[in-house]
Order: C-alpha cells, then sequence, then structure tokens
C-alpha cells in the first residue's frame, strides 16, 4: 500500500487530503475546547494558592462531553459531522433550533485537506511530505486559537519545536546544528524584540507564545529563513492592520495576535524560504 502510494502521487494526495478532512474536524474541536480547559486548569490552581477548594465540574476535554448545539443543546449525530459535506447539507443551521453553524468550522477543514493534499502532490508521499503535513496542521490550528484567544498553548508549540529538531536529526529539511541554532535564535530575537519594547512603553508587545512559535518554526526550517520569516510576518501583519482600521473592523488601541503571521510566514519560509532568499540576493 505504502509503495503503491509513493508511485501514484494523484491518489496519495486524495488519500491525505481525504485524512486532513477529518484531522481538520477534529482541529475545530482542539480549537474551540483547548482554550477553554486551559482556562480551568488555571481557575483550578488560583483557588488552590488561595487555599480555597476547586469548584467541582462536569468532565471537559477534547473527547468529553460529546459535540452539541450551543444554542439548544442538540448532540451532533455522526452523519451531521462529516466534514464540509454536514455543513452544506444542513445549509449551515443545527438540525434541532435552527441555529445558523459559523462558516469557519468547513472552511478550517477545507483548508487542512487542500493544503495538506496539495503538499503530497508537490513533495510526495515521504517522510518531508509528511513532516510538512503535521506542521501544516499545527499551523493553522495554532492560528485559529490565537485569532480568537490571543493564546498559543504551550502543548501545542512545544510539541512542534521538539519534532522539528528531531526531524532535523536526519537532516529532512536543514542539518541539525542549523536547526538548533534556528531555535535559539528564533526565540532569542522575540524576546529581545519583548524587552526592548517593554522598557521603551512600559507595555507589552507580544506573548512568550510568540517566542516559543518562532524557535519551532527556526527549529523546522533553521536560522537562516529567520530573518525572512520576521520580515515576512511584520509587512503581512502591518498591511492587515491598516486595512481593518481603515474598514472599522479594529480599533487601534487593541492588539492584534502576531502569531497567525509567523504561522504564514514560517509555512511560506519552511517551503520556499530557499529560493525566495536566493531570488532576493540575485537581485543585487
Amino acid at each position: 500500500m505504502l509503495a503503491m502510494l509513493q508511485n501514484e502521487p494523484l491518489l496519495a494526495a486524495l488519500s491525505v487530503g481525504a485524512l486532513s478532512l477529518l484531522i481538520g474536524s477534529f482541529m475545530n474541536v482542539v480549537i474551540l475546547r483547548l482554550p477553554v480547559m486551559m482556562q480551568r486548569e488555571w481557575d483550578a490552581m488560583l483557588k488552590m494558592e488561595a487555599g480555597e477548594q476547586p469548584e467541582s465540574r462536569d468532565r471537559f476535554n477534547l473527547m468529553t462531553p460529546r459535540s452539541r448545539c450551543g444554542q439548544c443543546g442538540h448532540q451532533i449525530r455522526w452523519y451531521e459531522n462529516i466534514p464540509v459535506l454536514s455543513w452544506l447539507a444542513l445549509r449551515g443551521r443545527c438540525s434541532g433550533c435552527g441555529t445558523g453553524i459559523g462558516i469557519r468550522y468547513p472552511l478550517v477543514e477545507l483548508l487542512t485537506g487542500v493544503a495538506s493534499a496539495w503538499i503530497i502532490w508537490e513533495v510526495g508521499f515521504n517522510l518531508q511530505g509528511g513532516a510538512l503535513v503535521l506542521l501544516t496542521w499545527a499551523l493553522i490550528t495554532l492560528t485559529f486559537i490565537d485569532i480568537d484567544h490571543h493564546l498559543l498553548p504551550d502543548s501545542i508549540t512545544l510539541p512542534l519545536l521538539w519534532l522539528g529538531l528531531l526531524i532535523n536529526t536526519q537532516a529532512v529539511f536543514v542539518p541539525l546544528d542549523s536547526a538548533v541554532l534556528g531555535a535559539a535564535a528564533g526565540y532569542l530575537l522575540l524576546w529581545s524584540v519583548y524587552w526592548g519594547f517593554k522598557l521603551l512603553t512600559g507595555k507589552e508587545g507580544m506573548g512568550y507564545g510568540d517566542f516559543k512559535l518562532l524557535a519551532a518554526i527556526g527549529a523546522w526550517g533553521g536560522i537562516k529563513i529567520l530573518p525572512l520569516v520576521v520580515l515576512l510576518s511584520s509587512v503581512v501583519g502591518v498591511l492587515l492592520a491598516v486595512l481593518l482600521i481603515a474598514f472599522r473592523r479594529h480599533q487601534a488601541q487593541n492588539p492584534l495576535p502576531f502569531g497567525p503571521y509567523l504561522a504564514i510566514a514560517g509555512w511560506i519560509a519552511i517551503l520556499w524560504g530557499e529560493p525566495i532568499i536566493s531570488a532576493y540576493l540575485g537581485s543585487f
């Protein structure tokens, strides 16, 4: 089976794409529930530190309770949870009460499936292709959690960092020394920016999760891509902020999450960083 998928790029891409649609459905659960789980843990820790007994709550994790409508409590049946297709069949509404189901759910599934299939088509059904698919799943999940909560969970960023280092023990993307230097430099770079900005303004410009995400990107793509990642993420961030403020979709005094820009820039740099850097240097 593995040999057939390696020799049939279209079949491999379609198979991984179909699997990734299902993964995208689970990623929607992670995006929704992981921040709530973290908040519950923080609340319990604060109460314990204050000498209080944490309040008893129903079990809540990525598997329990089963998915249900937040409006009427209708439990989602298996055939109402088929990626993309169920949303289309239900016309974007709960079958129990007719409340609208956000379009972001099928968009996350579709983005995950299409991006993963494209990677396998372009890179191949091999270790590098599989690693890039895992990276894509993690970056999409982090992007939407950060958009919703201005939060980049350690439970995703740190395993992503270690996975990048482990993969590059085999020099899948870059030599191990470049990966280690990339991880260290990625963290220290934004850590320095954070403290420089805080000393000058007294305000926090970004969170520690951004340091860890750039460290993870450095572990995957090596130290050479870090300037490109920072440049791309900064340019995209500034342009989007200007557009949002111009169209009155965002207040200038409110912070924008930086994680999504890092994730997009990191994904681009890991896939195409070398030709982009070569083309830029070759223009001089």
